[in-house]
């Protein structure tokens, strides 16, 4: 079973942060109060990363085009980026194995040792219980 210090790593936190990658944001919404919003704009806009709203309704957010699925992206999604409860987590990890993703991100409070597990068994880099505003900073990012 993976600890939360296994999914904070200093090193996977920064390759992540620093590596030009596209990251699929799973539960971006046009919701400007959610943190989402704000979170998945700092990764695009500061740390350079192109981002994909996934949401339910499959909206569009920051002028990018997005999906209702991450089966639904068209090329290679690097890192998924889960803004979703606990419950609901393991299910969008399972996704993220199938579509041949590299890493999932799941933010502050988001924490299901058995679907980092299962990501990590796949060859995925996990990051749990943190988020890239917090961490970003600390690299000087």
């Amino acid at each position: 079973m993976a600890s939360t210090t296994d999914t904070q790593d200093p090193e996977t936190i920064r390759r992540l942060l620093t590596t030009p990658a596209r990251w699929a944001i799973v539960g971006l919404s046009t919701n400007t109060r959610r943190p989402a919003h704000g979170v998945s704009r700092m990764i695009r806009d500061q740390l350079g990363m192109d981002i994909v709203p996934v949401n339910l309704a499959g909206e569009d957010v920051h002028g990018e085009t997005g999906y209702r699925r991450l089966a639904d992206i068209e090329g290679q999604v690097d890192v998924v980026d889960c803004f979703v409860n606990s419950q609901r987590v393991g299910a969008v990890v399972d996704q993220a194995i199938e579509i041949g993703a590299k890493a999932v991100w799941l933010q502050v409070g988001v924490i299901d040792h058995e679907a980092a597990a299962r990501a990590r068994d796949a060859g995925l880099d996990v990051v749990m219980d943190t988020c890239p505003a917090i961490e970003a900073p600390k690299l000087g990012l």
